[in-house]
């Protein structure tokens, strides 16, 4: 089906075509039609299925007619939850909206906030925003809220992990009580419903994420090594094997610099983002890795958030993460738009339990293989498919 039969208007679909993209994905097939029809949507998607092109086409669209009139007054108002996520879906609607007459502002901390203040005094259709600094700018009355049309709450699910929950709730009541509320969210968990049912009223709710966790072009496979011999073996494995870029994800910013130094004193350059590094230098650290001139980025799950490379060679989960979906939500940012892709996981014993729940999301046990000469010490067992985590298990009858 091509972009066209969605309903998209011709300057939509020619900024598509510009963009290289075909034909919908999945999503886009199921949620355009939805936003364009004026309903509330709640929404479950992985990154990689192309969530951000189903809101942002439609929105475009509905604003097309018209432009912000008013000083500091915004049409459409998306909330993601870290700063890189927010740049990359401002690129998003500025790249999709050339052939209108829009604009777009990304807005977050950690940089100074007069070009944003300004920016919104000049005019601004469509304000993409993270949650504490747009209410600090709310706050100070550099944006009003009144001639809200669109409501978008991206990666909801991140968003209530990382605390946010009372500001969204806060900027939710500031809002028009007459507009319409889409909601994405990589799964739909009790607390991600509960923020829905007080943000999006009476929503058409669609989910791709289930068909999405294990998609066919991503070779997944994992590894098992001491925890102590990680470092090693994944500089035997970028020295020895045909890498030429990896995403590599860690749990902790101590561990991510100190991975880097590890790396580097094997002769392996690599850099790392995490919450600890200024805007400027992420910004920096991140286009270098999308221009080639770094080649293994190390990166918390919480500062990855947001990094879209196209034609990414693999991810390589260091540290397994908790929960699943996390798992799911990683991988998803290689093999994407139907490219392939590799997912590489080192796992020491002490990840077992993580496994075992990443495996039973997945459905299937994950290819093992072993490195020579890196084979561990303490045994990692075979997971079990139905493993249930000790806190959810039902007590049984005696």
């Amino acid at each position: 089906m091509p972009f066209s039969r969605l309903g998209l208007i011709e300057p939509l679909v020619q900024s598509v075509t510009d963009a290289g993209y075909n034909k919908p994905t999945s999503i886009q097939e199921k949620a355009i039609p939805v936003v364009l029809r004026g309903d509330n949507l709640i929404a479950a998607a992985q990154t990689g299925t192309g969530k951000t092109a189903s809101f942002v086409l439609p929105i475009l669209q509905q604003l097309s007619s018209a432009e912000t009139k008013r000083k500091k007054r915004i049409r459409a108002l998306i909330i993601a939850p870290t700063r890189e996520l927010v740049v990359q879906v401002a690129a998003s609607v500025n790249t999709y909206a050339k052939h209108l007459n829009l604009t777009a502002l990304a807005m977050y901390g950690g940089v100074d906030a007069k070009q944003q203040r300004q920016a919104l005094v000049d005019g601004v259709d469509i304000l993409v925003a993270t949650p504490g600094r747009l209410l600090d700018m709310y706050t100070r009355r550099a944006v009003h809220f009144d001639e809200v049309e669109v409501l978008v709450l991206d990666e909801a699910d991140k968003m209530l992990d990382m605390g946010f929950i009372d500001d969204i709730d806060d900027i939710v009541a500031k809002l028009p009580s007459e507009r319409q509320s889409l909601l994405f969210s990589a799964t739909l968990s009790k607390k991600v419903r509960a923020l829905a049912k007080n943000a999006v009223d009476h929503p058409v709710e669609i989910s791709i994420a289930a068909a999405q966790a294990s998609k066919p072009n991503i070779e997944q496979w994992l590894t098992t090594v001491d925890k102590d011999k990680k470092s090693a073996l994944l500089s035997h494995l970028i020295q020895t094997t045909p890498w030429q870029q990896a995403l590599i994800f860690i749990e902790t910013k101590h561990g991510a610099a100190k991975l880097v130094s590890q790396l580097e004193k094997r002769g392996i350059v690599a850099d790392c983002i995490h919450s600890g590094r200024t805007q400027e230098i992420r910004e920096q650290i991140l286009a270098d890795f999308k221009a080639g001139k770094i080649n293994y980025l190390v990166a918390t799950g919480v500062a990855a958030r947001g990094i879209d490379i196209d034609n990414l060679e693999r991810v390589v989960n260091y540290d397994l993460p908790f929960p699943a979906d996390e798992y799911v939500h990683r991988i998803g940012r290689t093999g994407r738009a139907g490219a392939q892709g590799e997912a590489v996981s080192l796992v020491s014993k002490d990840d077992f339990k993580n496994l075992c729940m990443i495996e039973s999301r997945l459905d299937h046990l994950i290819e093992r293989r072993q490195i020579e000469g890196f084979a561990p010490r303490k045994v990692v067992p075979v997971s079990v498919l139905n493993f249930v985590p000790k806190a959810k298990r039902k007590p049984t009858a005696e």
